[in-house]
């Protein structure tokens, strides 16, 4: 079982109550695009963009916003439901990253120019499926294809293993950051955004 589907074990709510947080935090004009301002920084406009563990559409909002083409994927239809609702011109679908089926990428238009995993997606993977999904979206992504991941390295997935993980599935590191906002990383930083592309 996920940290995920424990979190919604233990409160059926959490999957409504996280929707309503980020409505609220949009609504009070919080800037929430900051994912979305880096990934459009690795890529060219209209660049086609996989918003892998994508929640409400927060993320894929903001790169539609700016000009990139995203798909959005996640395993809990709660936040799916929210996702389809706020941003009814993305396709959302669900899947478990860590266990996608086969073809699910494919039909949704892989390869992609890049992929943005953000909001500790991975951390709430069962240990070993991280390994799994990122060699699964390795192969859905172009040849010269950007990846970017950001979450927190306390909550129970190393940064060594990340990389050791991305890099084992074939994607070169680029750069480690310790935000979305491209501050250098310090080692007291408990948040890394790392960048990776596929290499040609």
């Amino acid at each position: 079982m996920t940290s995920w589907a424990r979190t919604i074990a233990d409160d059926p709510n959490h999957s409504t109550w996280y929707v309503e947080r980020m409505r609220g935090l949009a609504a009070d004009g919080e800037d929430l695009a900051g994912e979305a301002r880096f990934v459009a920084a690795l890529v060219g406009p209209g660049s086609r963009v996989l918003d892998a563990g994508c929640g409400p559409g927060r993320v894929s909002g903001a790169m539609k916003a700016l000009g990139l083409s995203p798909v959005g994927v996640d395993l809990d239809p709660v936040l799916l439901d929210a996702a389809r609702e706020d941003w009814p011109g993305i396709r959302f679908e669900q899947g478990d990253l860590g266990a996608l089926p086969s073809g699910l990428l494919e039909s949704l238009g892989a390869p992609f120019d890049a992929v943005v995993c953000a909001g500790n997606v991975l951390p709430f993977m069962e240990s070993g499926a991280q390994a799994r999904a990122l060699a699964a979206l390795f192969a859905a992504v172009r040849d010269g294809g950007r990846l970017a991941v950001g979450f927190g390295t306390n909550r129970g997935y190393a940064l060594e293993q990340f990389v050791a993980d991305a890099e084992g599935a074939g994607w070169r590191r680029d750069a480690l950051f310790s935000t979305w906002e491209m501050h250098a990383r310090e080692d007291e930083s408990d948040f890394v955004v790392g960048v990776f592309t596929r290499a040609l």
